[in-house]
């Protein structure tokens, strides 16, 4: 619900407006939108988006969700989509 997911550009759009996002921020909205409601941990996310990546740290999902709230808060300000699951990770609700 209000996201638009447009994979070959690498581009996602909350309530038509397209967001700015950096190459983890969009892989990690993504695995998030292509699952809603599912919770994924912390050591998922860090296994699916930063596969690549030879050093990633505990805190980096949580600082990359953080920027990625404040870019969704910017657009649509009443709403949060992203859960928080303390001590299991985090969701997208299928709102």
């Amino acid at each position: 619900g209000h996201f638009e997911l447009n994979e070959p550009a690498a581009q996602i759009a909350w309530f038509g407006t397209p967001l700015s996002l950096t190459r983890y921020e969009f892989l990690l909205l993504k695995t998030l939108l292509l699952s809603p409601e599912r919770v994924y941990s912390r050591q998922q996310l860090m296994d699916i988006v930063w596969s690549d990546a030879q050093e990633t740290y505990d805190r980096t999902v949580d600082t990359h969700i953080k920027t990625l709230r404040a870019k969704l808060r910017a657009i649509n300000p009443d709403l949060s989509p992203i859960n928080t699951h303390r001590g299991m990770g985090y969701s997208l609700r299928s709102v």
